[in-house]
């Protein structure tokens, strides 16, 4: 009986854990939600993709909050870090990465997490908002203030020359595939990048020989 309480009572203060140390692993959690929300919220603003993932952007603040608890955990123990890089180095990731974008989304997420299971409030906070301003900088630089689409558009030989006078007037066109049917049918795609994608559509529209006309969203990695 006795060794059963001395081995009980060895196992009760392994598992035990100090107010501080409880305060310490509340205080990082929120921290890390608070700034994979932020990731969550720079990500979806920059977002020039067709398809909007939110099971992705989801992941960014998991990724966040998974990270720095582990890193809390093994910061103090040499053997644990060791034993931990060991145990992930066996874990195979097979979800493809459309976008070499969301690379660096993911890295910035797993980057936060550590600074913040280190201890490095100061230097996580400071980092998370430069990367923010970086972001959104080379956006604007980038973007220029005009979106891509494919046009895909019906007409006959008339709206055909028509609407090649209009596209000659937006900053960027290239024909993607022409489909000519027996019965004199145009089927045409372009590549364009206009600002005001809507009032563009309208005034094609109204084009003579122009049966119908559609914009996709595209995303293209050509500035």
């Amino acid at each position: 009986m006795n060794a059963l309480e001395n081995a009980l009572r060895q196992i009760n203060q392994n598992m035990s854990i100090g107010t501080n140390s409880i305060v310490l692993v509340i205080f990082t959690t929120i921290m890390a939600f608070a700034v994979g929300l932020f990731i969550y919220w720079v990500y979806k603003k920059n977002y020039r993709g067709v398809m909007f993932s939110t099971n992705f952007a989801l992941t960014l603040i998991l990724m966040t909050v998974v990270t720095a608890p582990v890193v809390l955990c093994i910061r103090e123990s040499v053997a644990l870090s060791m034993g931990m890089v060991g145990a992930l180095s066996i874990v195979r990731f097979r979800t493809a990465v459309k976008d070499p974008l969301d690379t660096a989304y993911m890295f910035w997420a797993l980057t936060m997490g550590i600074l913040l299971g280190a201890g490095q409030f100061l230097l996580a906070g400071i980092t998370v908002v430069g990367i923010a301003v970086v972001i959104f900088v080379l956006r604007r630089l980038i973007s220029k203030g005009t979106d891509s689409y494919l046009l895909v558009m019906r007409a006959n030989q008339t709206g055909e020359a028509n609407a090649q006078k209009l596209l000659s007037k937006v900053r960027y066109q290239a024909l993607k595939s022409k489909t000519v049917t027996a019965n004199g049918g145009i089927e045409l795609t372009y590549e364009i990048r206009v600002e005001k994608s809507e009032a563009f559509l309208n005034k094609l529209l109204t084009l003579e020989g122009v049966k119908e006309a559609s914009l996709v969203s595209y995303l293209t990695e050509t500035v």
